[in-house]
């Protein structure tokens, strides 16, 4: 299931293995406070930080640096999370959906390119029944991607773990199907 592609094309964007000479433009974007913190995780706060990264985190399977194809440099992440990796999805056919994109980049529509392609892979190319976001309350640029992707709310948790911040929160989490996918691809 977890046959990663090198790369996913759009319109605008390369969705590409992360690399370690992505390491300066990682940081960057990363460690803007406004950035991590909200999707949980924190501030990075250094290049090497980030290096490391990418050297474990991002060398997940399904993990992806977000690329205009104008320079190809890396501006965010998108990434499939299965099994041990992902919280909100249970059986081997689900992913967990993750992402999150450079505040420059905001207001683009460009996370949403980025989710519709992913989408694709993961319901054409490695056969799954359902994806599963989640965003923590406060979000909602990460919710209106998700309402633009066809995802549908399904519900709110409260005090949810979130180890990287030290801290709890409210979590909503929403979902698609294969077959919703398809009747809005159509």
């Amino acid at each position: 299931m977890t046959s990663s592609q090198e790369t996913i094309e759009t319109n605008r964007l390369v969705l590409r293995r992360w690399q370690d000479g992505d390491a300066d433009s990682l940081y960057e974007y990363a460690r803007d406070p406004a950035v991590g913190p909200i999707a949980g995780w924190p501030s990075h706060q250094s290049v090497e930080e980030s290096r490391e990264i990418i050297g474990t985190v991002f060398a997940a399977p399904e993990t992806y640096a977000v690329c205009l194809k104008d320079d190809g440099r890396a501006i965010g992440a998108i990434a499939l999370k299965f099994g041990d990796d992902a919280d909100l999805a249970d059986a081997d056919d689900e992913a967990e959906l993750g992402y999150w994109l450079g505040r420059p980049f905001w207001g683009r529509g460009i996370m949403s390119e980025a989710s519709e392609a992913i989408l694709r892979h993961a319901f054409e190319d490695l056969d799954l029944a359902r994806v599963w976001p989640g965003y923590y309350e406060g979000n909602n640029r990460s919710w209106r991607v998700q309402e633009k992707c066809g995802f549908r709310y399904q519900r709110t948790c409260e005090g949810v773990d979130v180890p990287l911040m030290g801290e709890r929160r409210t979590e909503h989490v929403s979902c698609i199907t294969r077959k919703e996918w398809e009747q809005l691809s159509s």
